[in-house]
């Protein structure tokens, strides 16, 4: 489990809507070149979710031998679990790497747990390599359960592997993630500890590094994305913690411009920047919590499914690496962060 300050439902929310925030253009300026094309949704379009991404032909990959993971679904036991808590909201958090012309993964995949009755709320991570089953197509990295089969495929992967539901989903992209950054006038970030990976910035060194130390550090939208997935001198479970790091600079940020007062104008600003089935009715309810967890930091917990909860295997006809899930220690994170409010 880690616990750390609050990273609230609008701030996570906000971050993903990617969008110019109204009026901010005059007070934070960024270059021309950091702006960002949006889609404009028509004026008379239902309030549907509007995909933005497009959906990559499924590939077989051959199953895990059955003494690595069952070809069936792994239930987790659910005889000794608390029922699921009056008034829970799940929403399911999506970072897509999709690029034209090469469809696109979910790298980032996150349960958001909301409670309305006690004022709390939590947050799990999950490693894109976690090889669980997908319903209906076999055993996969849990990061292709939407392209394959949109929100559906990845609710249905949750409740087989994990007994969970999630109500609803948002999902963006790295232009989006880019776009809140540099709208924001950039973000200063509570870096955790020294990182020097390649990147293909201005300030890379001869070699093509950019480094940073640990303590706060200013980020642009290319640096702060560089900085989430930075990924040859570390590990996909650090990366956790350093996107949780820019999300909640970026919930600095935005609740020092008073964001929580203004939904309903960011709603419509972000339609059309994500991909989402929440309307602003299912919203408007869960603010409320967002002000609770705001003063009392500690009304948010933050859990991350990690290296001690699964073992590395490589694909035997692939040769790529993935994670099997101990489903028996996840069970535990799945009821402190999904079953507890």
């Amino acid at each position: 489990m880690i616990k750390n300050r609050a990273i609230l439902f609008l701030s996570i929310l906000l971050v993903l809507t990617a969008c110019n925030l109204p009026g901010m253009n005059s007070i934070l300026p960024f270059p021309d070149t950091a702006k960002v094309n949006w889609l404009t949704p028509a004026p008379d379009a239902a309030a549907t979710p509007t995909p933005f991404l497009p959906i990559i032909e499924v590939i077989e990959t051959p199953n895990l031998p059955n003494e690595v993971v069952n070809e069936e679904p792994v239930a987790i036991p659910t005889d000794s679990r608390p029922k699921r808590p009056d008034g829970q909201v799940n929403i399911l958090i999506l970072g897509s790497d999709y690029r034209p012309q090469s469809g696109y993964r979910t790298d980032v995949f996150m349960l958001l747990s909301i409670y309305p009755n006690e004022g709390t709320a939590s947050i799990l991570s999950f490693p894109r390599d976690l090889y669980v089953y997908l319903p209906g197509v076999g055993n996969q990295r849990i990061n292709v359960a939407q392209p394959f089969g949109g929100f559906e495929l990845s609710k249905a992967t949750l409740e087989e592997n994990f007994d969970v539901t999630a109500d609803y989903y948002i999902m963006t992209n790295f232009q989006g993630f880019k776009g809140i950054v540099n709208n924001l006038g950039g973000i200063t970030v509570n870096v955790g500890q020294y990182l020097s990976d390649t990147c293909d910035l201005p300030q890379g060194d001869a070699n093509k590094y950019c480094t940073v130390y640990a303590g706060p550090t200013y980020m642009n939208g290319d640096t702060a994305l560089w900085y989430v997935r930075a990924r040859y001198t570390s590990s996909d479970f650090d990366r956790t913690r350093r996107a949780q790091e820019v999300i909640y600079a970026m919930f600095d940020k935005l609740m020092s411009l008073d964001a929580i007062s203004r939904v309903p104008d960011l709603y419509n600003l972000y339609l059309s920047s994500v991909e989402t089935n929440l309307t602003l009715s299912d919203i408007v309810p869960l603010v409320p919590v967002s002000s609770q967890i705001l003063s009392d930091p500690s009304k948010l917990q933050r859990y991350a499914i990690g290296p001690e909860h699964v073992s590395s295997y490589v694909l035997p006809d692939s040769g790529a690496n993935v994670l099997i899930p101990n489903y028996e220690l996840i069970e535990e994170i799945i009821i402190d962060s999904a079953f507890t409010p």
